[in-house]
């Protein structure tokens, strides 16, 4: 299973570590997801994989 948001596509994005020393290797910043079941229009709900930035959002638009 890949480490992207369902809803937004948020990826892993590529940086890196550096040191005292100013070394640099590379790293991976992996989204924050979450695993949440999401109710459909039709009444249905489905399990998803988003990112916690995504569920802050979803929450904020539902309580509207």
């Amino acid at each position: 299973m890949s480490r992207i948001c369902q809803i937004t596509g948020k990826r892993p994005m590529v940086g890196n570590n550096v040191s005292h020393a100013n070394n640099k290797t590379k790293r991976r910043f992996l989204p924050n997801l979450r695993t949440v079941r999401i109710t459909l229009e039709d009444g249905t709900t489905r399990k998803v994989r988003v990112a916690a930035s995504t569920l802050r959002t979803l929450k904020k638009q539902s309580s509207k």
